[in-house]
């Protein structure tokens, strides 16, 4: 494609630089990007600024809500030939990538339906005054989308902020990004005015780093890793900007020897292999207790060594994990784990007749894996499992808490007073009981706590995050 979408047009980079796309199943280049730079970013903000004074400033929410509801439709109909492409550019099997593209309409779907529901407020005071909250749109908004989800991501994070009237600009992962540029021409058939939606791809180091510190950015969101978190939020700062971070995580589940243990395994053997473990809410903490740790890690043993990756097309429990890098990195991590001593449960594996340059890592389980191990505490981001055992409730909860990150828990256990009690306690974002990760859930606030980053995406929260509070209070006499 070798393009950015800016102003409604199809436009090269201004440098003529292009980037390639490689299909992380072959480990072959397959099509090109336009490498964008400052300038590009320029023009794409220009063209946001201008749509907030033209045609989309003036379209009322129920419009707005329409236009995004006609392109969660073009979106399903064109649902098989999105997949295909989803998968290719990520690697990912293609029910899954599939699965993507339909969270992304309904995303589409979600926010049309909201996007009038956002209300203000009346508030009393004094007998002679008239005072309303209102919520407005911050104007331009800058969207950094990491490539474990393009097409989701677009969905969690663009969508909303169009339903609440801002103008974006968007920098997907130059590791895969033709998901979002495939839904520009969508939203363009859908009736969304020129300049109201832009894309700038490119490296982060170049676009990215441009957009972000862009003096002409209103708001800032951001799904990464907390390194080029970090440089985000400093980079908003620098203009006293809001910005929304999510930024990974260490997730636990947590069996108690009352559980269903035979739901709990097949659960969590999903939760680490589901997009190759390159997930941020992850299950990549098995925290067993004690008095049933055996039975139940067996349980989950034999399910790991049942698991294979492979091609998209053989659609396997995971695919090729997304470049070269990735790959390197998490066969650091299981290269470490082995000769720390710290023993392979059970492995998986890739399946024959996948294509020789693919980025294929086997799922692997490991245990037990001492508390304070590189693999207990840092994430992965690979079909990679740590198992660790517990010995009683307080146990558990002190271990759960016991990393930097706080994005999702999953608790298992029948007791009743237990769940709530755990629930409670965990230091993250979203708490599981007898379930993980509730099949994508564009309905329930997502986002995490300390390292995890903060704000919300997903649900009604994330629309409150894209606007601004205003209070007009009018007097008008006795």
């Amino acid at each position: 494609m070798a393009q950015h979408f800016i102003n409604g047009q199809w436009l090269a980079a201004s440098s003529g630089q292009t980037l390639p796309v490689i299909d992380p199943s072959t480990g072959e280049v397959f099509d090109q990007l336009a490498r964008g730079n400052a300038a590009d970013v320029d023009l794409a903000v220009a063209a946001a600024r201008a749509a907030l004074s033209g045609p989309w400033s003036r379209l009322t929410a129920t419009e707005r809500g329409r236009i995004l509801m006609k392109l969660s439709q073009l979106m399903l109909d064109r649902v098989e030939a999105l997949a295909l492409q989803e998968a290719r550019d990520t690697g990912k099997p293609y029910s899954q990538a599939r699965n993507d593209i339909v969270v992304a309409a309904r995303y589409c779907e979600f926010y049309g339906g909201a996007a009038d529901k956002v209300h203000g407020q009346q508030i009393p005071y004094l007998a002679d005054y008239h005072v309303v909250v209102l919520r407005e749109p911050y104007g331009v908004t800058a969207h950094i989308l990491p490539w474990n989800y393009p097409a989701q991501m677009f969905g969690r994070s663009v969508v909303p902020s169009l339903a609440m009237g801002n103008a974006v600009v968007l920098k997907p992962s130059e590791d895969a990004c033709l998901s979002p540029l495939a839904f520009c021409e969508l939203a363009r058939a859908a009736g969304l005015p020129d300049g109201a939606l832009n894309v700038v791809t490119g490296l982060g180091e170049e676009a990215g780093a441009a957009l972000t510190s862009h003096r002409d950015i209103d708001f800032v969101t951001f799904t990464g890793s907390p390194e080029v978190g970090t440089l985000v939020q400093k980079a908003a700062a620098e203009r006293t900007l809001k910005c929304v971070l999510e930024l990974g995580g260490k997730s636990p589940q947590i069996v108690f020897e009352d559980a269903d243990l035979e739901r709990a395994a097949t659960f969590v053997l999903k939760a680490i292999t589901q997009n190759g473990g390159q997930t941020c809410s992850a299950g990549s903490r098995l925290l067993v207790q004690r008095s049933v740790y055996d039975r139940f890690v067996g349980m989950v043993a034999a399910r790991f060594a049942q698991s294979s990756a492979g091609a998209p097309a053989m659609d396997r429990d995971c695919g090729p994990l997304i470049n070269a890098d990735q790959k390197r990195r998490v066969e650091g991590f299981i290269r470490q784990a082995i000769d720390s001593g710290i023993p392979v449960l059970a492995q998986g594996t890739v399946a024959k007749g996948v294509p020789v340059g693919g980025f294929y890592v086997a799922p692997t389980l490991f245990g037990p894996v001492p508390r304070d191990h590189r693999l207990a505490c840092q994430e992965v981001f690979g079909p990679v499992l740590a198992v660790i055992p517990f010995e009683d409730e307080e146990d558990a909860v002190a271990l759960a808490n016991a990393t930097d990150f706080g994005l999702l828990a999953g608790i298992w256990t029948r007791d009743g007073g237990r769940q709530i009690r755990m629930a409670k306690r965990m230091q993250c974002g979203q708490v599981y009981l007898n379930c993980y990760g509730a099949g994508g859930g564009v309905e329930l606030p997502f986002g995490g706590v300390k390292r995890s980053g903060h704000g919300r995406e997903k649900g009604f929260l994330a629309l409150e995050e894209f606007c601004n509070v205003k209070t007009v209070v009018q007097y008008h006499g006795q």
